[in-house]
C-alpha cells in the first residue's frame, strides 16, 4: 500500500480507498470495507429435528429473504454470547447448549474483512423475541431437512445461511 484514505464511516463499517502497486508494477486503487463487528449465525435445532428461519426485507437486494438467525458481535462480546443474544432477539429462543459449527468464515474476501462464526443451538426453550428497532421479522419453524433443501435449491441465498445449512447437513 502506498497511501490510504477513509472514504466513509458509520457505527458498523469503515470504507477506505488504498493507493496500491498492482502485481504488474503499475499504480492502482483498492476499496476495502472494514466491518467493526464479527458476524454470527446460529441454527437452532429442537428434539423433533425442526429449525427456525427468520424472514426479512433485505434493502441491498430489494427482496424478502429467509435466513438463519444472525447478526453482529461487537468488540468485547464473545461470538458464542452474541449468537445466543441474536437467537433470543430474533426468535425468542433460549439455547441450553450452543456449539461451534464453522468459524472465521470470510464472507467477501475480495472487498471486505468481514468474518463469521456459526453455531448450532440445542436444548431450546422459548421466551419473547426482542428484535431491534431496525428489524421487522417473521419467524418460521420447519423441518431442518426442508431448510437444508431451501439452501440447496436457491430459495435461501444468504451466504451465512447457505454455508451453515450445508455444513449441518454433512453432520448427519
Amino acid at each position: 500500500m502506498v497511501a490510504s484514505r477513509e472514504a466513509y464511516v458509520n457505527p458498523w463499517i469503515r470504507v477506505r480507498e488504498d493507493q496500491v502497486i498492482k502485481p504488474t508494477g503499475g499504480p492502482g486503487i483498492y476499496g476495502v470495507v472494514e466491518y467493526k463487528n464479527i458476524a454470527v449465525g446460529v441454527i437452532p435445532v429442537d428434539e423433533e429435528g425442526f429449525t427456525w428461519l427468520v424472514g426479512q426485507w433485505r434493502y441491498c437486494h430489494e427482496r424478502y429473504e429467509w435466513e438463519i438467525p444472525e447478526g453482529g458481535c461487537p468488540a468485547g462480546e464473545s461470538t458464542e454470547d452474541a449468537a445466543r443474544r441474536e437467537l433470543l432477539e430474533e426468535t425468542g429462543i433460549v439455547a441450553e447448549k450452543i456449539e461451534p459449527l464453522l468459524s472465521g468464515i470470510q464472507l467477501s474476501n475480495s472487498t471486505s474483512n468481514e468474518t463469521c462464526d456459526i453455531f448450532i443451538a440445542t436444548g431450546l426453550t422459548f421466551a419473547q423475541a426482542q428484535p431491534e428497532d431496525t428489524e421487522e421479522l417473521e419467524v418460521l419453524r420447519l423441518p431442518l431437512a426442508d431448510a437444508i433443501q431451501m439452501a440447496r435449491d436457491g430459495r435461501i441465498r444468504d451466504s451465512v445461511s447457505v454455508l451453515a445449512l450445508l455444513a449441518v447437513s454433512n453432520l448427519s
